[in-house]
């Protein structure tokens, strides 16, 4: 038994998942812990998707995801399914992603939607690192709660750091914090115009410009949706009351953005 002032160390989740691609060819696999990463057979060019085998994230827990580009490869990286952050009593779970493209690749990274729970506690940190003539989509989406099973998020905290650097200058920075001095009084709805669900896409290429016009043309009016595009950046942000009509937005999004590419398989319904 337990004395009164004696406490349980609880086991925390610990995983790293780092890939690199030289052109078309595996070059590195390297996995620990809970985090995974499954390189499935599909036609086309190679595609990565990460998992976490703990299953969510918490207090302490830390998952660590890279992704390596070299000799013009081009990469599609996911995740295997929406992450998790559940119920956190002692301190924030830290998720780091770390994307170096070399020069002459591209890369889409296009993970699943991350649901934040009530009373969560998320660090998460978003670098990808471009070479002066190489490209990127990036998305990242939260949801905050699931409507479809009665969830209410009354409390929480998420800070999610985003950046996009091209040869070392950064082109997209967003820092984002969420906490429960954002939400609005117990029982209602969170803010963010009364949305519950909410995205951001950014495609940062040489004319990218010219999608603004066949994005714009793209958002529904199911969804709350806004594109931006200069020098170089296509900026989308997008609102949503819950994550199905807001997943489905993305991906008539991705299919403008991809130039008609299916989205990553795990990703199909």
């Amino acid at each position: 038994m337990l004395d009164s002032g004696q406490h349980v160390k609880m086991q925390r989740s610990m995983g790293e998942a780092h890939v690199s691609f030289a052109g078309t060819r595996l070059g590195q696999l390297r996995q620990a812990g809970s985090a995974k990463a499954q390189l499935p057979r599909i036609a086309g060019g190679p595609e990565v998707v990460f998992l976490n085998t703990s299953g969510g994230l918490t207090s302490g827990d830390r998952l660590d995801y890279a992704v390596t580009l070299r000799d013009a490869a081009r990469l599609t990286a996911t995740t295997q399914t929406a992450e998790r952050a559940y119920r956190a009593n002692a301190g924030p779970a830290h998720v780091r992603v770390a994307h170096d493209v070399g020069a002459g690749c591209w890369l889409d990274w296009l993970p699943q939607e991350t649901i934040l729970f009530d009373r969560s506690d998320l660090d998460r940190e978003t670098h990808i690192r471009l070479a002066p003539d190489a490209g990127c989509l990036l998305l990242e989406s939260v949801v905050l709660g699931r409507a479809a099973m009665g969830e209410e998020v009354r409390a929480l905290v998420l800070r999610d750091h985003r950046r996009i650097t091209r040869g070392g200058v950064p082109v997209f920075l967003e820092p984002m914090a969420l906490g429960t001095d954002t939400l609005t009084h117990p029982g209602q709805s969170a803010l963010l115009g009364g949305a519950r669900a909410f995205a951001t896409l950014v495609l940062c290429a040489q004319g990218a410009e010219d999608a603004l016009g066949p994005v714009r043309a793209a958002l529904g009016d199911d969804v709350q949706g806004a594109a931006s595009a200069y020098d170089g950046k296509l900026v989308i942000r997008l609102l949503a009351a819950d994550g199905w009509p807001l997943r489905r937005q993305i991906l008539r999004l991705l299919h403008v953005l991809r130039r008609g590419a299916p989205p990553p398989r795990v990703w199909q319904m």
